[in-house]
């Protein structure tokens, strides 16, 4: 008798990602000389590298949901947001949590308020009912195939080394998903066509060198290698803006009105990015990590439904909407986090433009 997640995957076996309409509709994403915010995390740390290494992006800033810090020299480069969905017309931005309560039933404005997002659970139309689902990677796994595919058929095609196999699985803790669910990690990584051979990542996924013992020292070294730079209170994979309950952390302020990260957490980050920078050959350069100082600060509202005491239903999701959220993500079936734009609105002109 089949498990009732393979029952739901009966009907997807076949789906694929079309890369030529995805280019076609966020052209964006493989152009040269962007700048971009990321998440604070190994997901955001790696799709900032790969983006300075291969595209020459320049990485202005951090948001955690929370807040936000960015460089004020760039805030009218509108930029683009990697590992996290905004939920604006004019914003342009890449994640993949869990978003839509009901496919036959959205809010009347929520195609329009991605309209600039990939975003895979989307492509795929999952919601609520389907959360069993919902993609099982890390954003930089879904990048790093979008922009093999856009150089696959030029003289200089994106490589993944053996020595990246640490930090991909590492990150959003996709090795610990591999074997808790297999079923839906097999579908995805055929929807993402990483066994076709000009996807990189076929060479860390399809690895026919790496037994599973080989695979778990590999981990056990890389967890130790995140070890040395963590300390209390503070992983060495992620750069902490924020604690609990929203007050800023590691974010001095000076007598300009502008920011900058403390430095020694700003050491231990970089320690962390040359690490996984040289194990992916997406090598950390200074001059495209415009994150560290003159930075302004935004802080926002964070909230969820439990706390809220509500459920997920239709209509609480249209209310919710109709509170206009900066950005939301469903983390469990009974439970969305959301951020509102309190008391700190985003300063960006094509933001003031479609809002």
């Amino acid at each position: 008798m089949p498990s009732n997640i393979e029952t739901l995957l009966q009907d997807k076996k076949e789906d694929t990602l079309d890369y030529n309409h995805l280019l076609k509709k966020f052209p964006w994403i493989v152009e040269d000389n962007h700048y971009c915010i990321l998440s604070p995390d190994s997901d955001g740390f790696l799709c900032g590298l790969l983006m300075s290494a291969i595209k020459n992006w320049k990485i202005i800033g951090f948001y955690d949901d929370k807040l936000a810090v960015i460089n004020k020299n760039y805030l009218q480069k509108n930029p683009i947001f990697l590992d996290g969905e905004i939920f604006r017309k004019g914003i342009r931005s890449m994640g993949h949590h869990m978003l839509l309560v009901n496919k036959n039933k959205k809010p009347s404005n929520f195609d329009e308020g991605f309209s600039n997002c990939i975003q895979p659970n989307l492509f795929r139309n999952y919601d609520k009912n389907t959360f069993r689902l919902k993609y099982p990677l890390a954003t930089i796994h879904l990048l790093a195939s979008i922009i093999a595919f856009s150089k696959k058929d030029s003289d200089n095609p994106l490589i993944i080394p053996e020595s990246a196999i640490p930090p991909l699985f590492f990150t959003d803790g996709v090795f610990q998903v591999l074997f808790k669910y297999p079923e839906n990690v097999l579908n995805w990584l055929h929807y993402l066509r990483i066994h076709e051979d000009w996807n990189p990542l076929k060479k860390i996924f399809e690895n026919d060198s790496y037994t599973v013992f080989t695979l778990m020292k590999e981990m056990n070294d890389f967890f130790r290698e995140r070890d040395k730079i963590s300390i209390n209170k503070e992983r060495g994979d992620r750069l902490k803006l924020s604690d609990t309950d929203g007050k800023k952390y590691n974010i001095i302020e000076s007598n300009t009105g502008f920011c900058h990260i403390r430095s020694d957490a700003k050491n231990r980050a970089i320690q962390f990015l040359s690490s996984i920078g040289k194990r992916t050959s997406w090598t950390y350069k200074e001059k495209d990590w415009q994150c560290w100082e003159n930075l302004q600060f935004f802080k926002f509202t964070k909230g969820n439904f439990k706390s809220d005491k509500k459920r997920i239903t239709i209509k609480a999701f249209q209310e919710f909407i109709e509170r206009d959220p900066l950005s939301w993500a469903m983390t469990s079936g009974d439970n969305i986090e959301y951020t509102l734009e309190f008391p700190h609105k985003f300063s960006f002109d094509i933001y003031k433009t479609n809002n």
